[in-house]
């Protein structure tokens, strides 16, 4: 069997070296892709929000299209009831107008009677005139016939008698004459009457007859229109009736899109998780081969966290020990809120301490290479009370200019920010990516070390470094 084949020192460290780069490049590798599916999911997110809004919009529709279909059906309905309605009225309006166009012709026909009538009354009257004048001059002859009978003596006696009687006769048809006078002057002022209201009624017979037509024409188009409205109705009782199926289509896709769009979020989330351990386990292994000698690139940034890290828990350890500050401020997580502060600040405990001896210890470091971003200790919940001072300026009124220039007390419990507090190995080297704001984002290193002071963890030195 052949034995393994020992490699020689050289060749261990260059071997260490390639695999502390490969897990360097693998962790950043695998913070991109969860910078991705992060972002994926966002918009997943955002999608599945836009798709409730959606599907809720939709089962709006719908129901406006289900009340839109019956009152469009209730409208045809009506529209069929009322032409019904229409054509019955039409008819009998129609035969009205035909009584009343015979009753005007009739009124008519009367009027033009009229003077007729009245011609045969003058003509009545005048013959009437004439037996009047005939019976007065009976009258007269009666007379003379009875003066010319006395004369006589008793020959004219028998001629007397019958003057008498001409007479008397001539007076019952001068009085039958003074009746048929009495009687057509009164049936001549009933006629003027008569034929002054026909007149008048004629001139509205006329009326009816000029505006029988326009009425019929009326008519006929009222129902003409009532026609077009049923039409129309029963048009819009079909398009209802399609806007129905089609609502109902688009809410069956849009809830096939929405269950998609879900499983491809959970999809996405699970991804993000995993590609959290895979994370996790890069880090594990540049940890471990850092272990057994292979600092690589990153060794000498190593060397300098740690070694700031244990001059900040001997300086707080000094603290303590001198009275300085007691050691229950000095792990006090009881995070006070600065009034007005926007992104919000906090003090607590150890603030006032941590300014002033951190500054000395952070600061410098900045000094010794162009890669290094910041310096900051934070605590074990993410606190970290004291920035370098061109990210702890005084805020302003923009809390987006706060947020980058102000981040001194504040909490940055993130994962990041929290494993590098509560980490208690001898070092953390994290990759992630630094929001550079307008959706750019830049790759980093975050270093760090843990800070003990009387052997508890108090939290852990941040150096942030570009690759």
């Amino acid at each position: 069997m052949e034995r393994p084949r020992t490699l020689s020192v050289p060749d261990r460290d260059e071997r260490l070296a390639a695999l502390s780069s490969d897990a360097t490049s693998l962790g950043r590798d695998m913070v991109e892709i969860g910078g991705f599916l992060s972002e994926l999911d966002e918009r997943c997110r955002a999608q599945i929000s836009g798709l409730d809004h959606i599907i809720r919009n939709t089962g709006d529709l719908s129901h406006s299209s289900v009340a839109m279909l019956e009152a469009a059906e209730r409208m045809s309905a009506a529209a069929d009831e009322t032409l019904v309605r229409v054509r019955e009225s039409t008819t009998m309006l129609t035969e009205n107008g035909i009584q009343s166009q015979s009753l005007a012709e009739w009124v008519r026909s009367v009027h033009a009677q009229g003077p007729e009538v009245e011609d045969m009354l003058r003509a009545v009257q005048l013959s009437n005139s004439e037996i009047a004048d005939i019976s007065w001059q009976v009258k007269l002859l009666a007379v003379n016939a009875k003066i010319e009978a006395a004369r006589a003596g008793h020959a004219g006696k028998g001629f007397s008698i019958v003057a008498d009687a001409v007479n008397e006769l001539s007076q019952k048809t001068s009085d039958a004459a003074d009746k048929i006078s009495a009687t057509v002057k009164k049936l001549s002022d009933w006629m003027s009457t008569l034929h002054r209201g026909a007149e008048q009624t004629s001139s509205n017979a006329a009326a009816v007859l000029n505006t029988s037509v326009d009425a019929d024409r009326a008519l006929n188009m009222i129902e003409h229109r009532v026609e077009e409205l049923q039409s129309d109705a029963h048009s819009l009782t079909n398009a209802a009736g399609q806007a129905r199926k089609s609502v109902e289509s688009v809410t069956t896709a849009v809830d096939k899109i929405a269950t998609s769009v879900t499983e491809v979020a959970e999809g996405v989330d699970e991804a993000s998780k995993r590609s959290e351990k895979l994370v996790d386990t890069s880090e594990s292994i540049l940890q471990d081969v850092v272990a057994i000698g292979g600092n690589g690139e990153d060794g000498p940034m190593i060397t300098i966290v740690q070694d700031l890290a244990g001059r900040i828990s001997e300086a707080f350890e000094k603290a303590v020990a001198s009275g300085r500050i007691s050691e229950q401020q000095l792990f006090d997580a009881q995070y006070r809120p600065i009034p007005g502060s926007n992104p919000e600040q906090v003090r607590t405990g150890f603030t006032d301490l941590a300014d002033a001896i951190l500054p000395g210890i952070q600061e410098p470091v900045l000094e010794r290479d162009d890669r290094i971003v910041f310096c900051a200790a934070v605590d074990r919940n993410g606190y970290l009370p004291t920035h370098n001072p061109k990210f702890a300026k005084p805020q302003s009124d923009d809390p987006v200019w706060n947020a980058a220039n102000c981040r001194n007390r504040r909490i940055f419990d993130d994962r990041v920010g929290l494993k590098a507090g509560r980490n208690e190995q001898p070092f953390l080297l994290q990759v992630y990516r630094r929001d550079m704001g307008g959706g750019a984002f830049a790759m980093m290193k975050d270093l760090s070390a843990p800070i003990k002071v009387r052997g508890r963890h108090w939290g852990g030195l941040r150096l942030a470094y570009k690759f």
